[in-house]
């Protein structure tokens, strides 16, 4: 009997061992062979975001089974803010970072390998608004003034100073409050003479009686993509096919949604935390697609552009020194979308 059980035993652990050097159990964030038993890829998407109205192209490319017909098994990792998205690629907790360039430029920065593949956003989204009984028309006119933004690590500030830099101004010509994401609420009982802000968050704004504004485009001087699709190195290099078919599920809803943005305004009252409301989804939906645009092709990067906002950060100060983002962006994946 005890042979019989020495025997047995021996087999069993060769079959674990066995088993063990097949499956997955010692791979490292990245790797190509990162299957499930399915045989699809896993992509994690770390985004800046809970799952919000203005992302609904990927909840219709869920419903529609779109990823898995690509051979990807996707996962969405929410976030708070694009730092913490580019974050966690960096840490291995996901593949593709849906961020705005700013984190990607102080992350490089400070020593992460990264590649731009993808522009989600080309158009800045950022602004500065203002009542209109403030008389607030220009840039110089905020001199001495209240701006308020969302806090100093976000968006809203630095497309602030980017908005003074443009006429000679600094930070501490004007007096910068961050007043949270319900910063329009300080602008409209008068604690801030003017409030940077988003193109959504200013449609909302609006639609809570926010009453007549001024608005100053921050696109007007400095079009900064305001989303991009970003990748460590080591994904980029191991996972390139399977990112190549993320891309081009993204691309496909993208262009469905600017096609049928009724119907993804629906599927958002369910996915969306924020989207319980048909009518708004479909104007949020609508302000998403337009800043979406692109001048050559969807996901396609303007070298010269993001050049020029590395450029105009490392004269903010924002940026100690140039950190070569030519070496960062690339089109080669979007080059290979249908």
């Amino acid at each position: 009997m005890m042979k019989k059980f020495s025997l047995i035993s021996l087999v069993v652990v060769v079959l674990i061992i066995s088993g063990c050097s097949n499956g997955t159990m010692n791979q490292q964030p990245g790797s190509s062979s990162q299957k499930n038993t399915d045989g699809l890829e896993k992509i994690r998407m770390a985004s800046w975001s809970n799952e919000i109205v203005e992302q609904s192209n990927l909840y219709v490319a869920e419903e529609k089974g779109w990823f898995e017909n690509a051979g990807i098994d996707y996962e969405f990792v929410p976030g708070a803010g694009g730092g913490e998205a580019v974050k966690n690629i960096v840490a291995g907790n996901a593949d593709i970072a849906f961020a705005n360039i700013e984190a990607v430029l102080l992350a490089i920065e400070k020593g992460a390998d990264l590649k731009i593949i993808y522009n989600i956003y080309p158009e800045n989204v950022f602004n500065l608004v203002s009542l209109k009984k403030s008389h607030i028309t220009s840039i110089e006119d905020l001199k001495g003034k209240n701006i308020g933004v969302y806090s100093l690590s976000s968006g809203t500030y630095q497309n602030l100073q980017v908005l003074l830099h443009s006429v000679g101004m600094k930070e501490e010509d004007v007096n910068i409050i961050p007043t949270g994401v319900l910063n329009f609420a300080p602008l409209m009982n008068g604690k801030v003479a003017a409030t940077a802000a988003t193109d959504t968050g200013l449609y909302d704004a609006k639609q809570k009686g926010l009453g007549d504004v001024d608005v100053m485009e921050v696109k007007n001087v400095l079009n900064t993509p305001s989303d991009v699709f970003v990748v460590t190195s080591d994904v980029y290099e191991k996972k390139q096919d399977a990112l190549v078919n993320f891309l081009q599920v993204y691309k496909d809803s993208t262009q469905y949604m600017m096609e049928h943005p009724k119907e993804v305004a629906k599927v958002a009252i369910e996915k969306a935390i924020d989207g319980k409301d048909e009518a708004r989804n479909l104007e949020i939906i609508k302000i998403r697609n337009k800043s979406a645009e692109n001048k050559k092709e969807l996901g396609w990067l303007d070298l010269d552009v993001v050049k020029k906002v590395e450029k105009t950060y490392v004269e903010l100060g924002l940026l100690k020194k140039s950190v070569q983002i030519e070496s960062a962006v690339t089109n080669d994946l979007v080059e290979k979308l249908k």
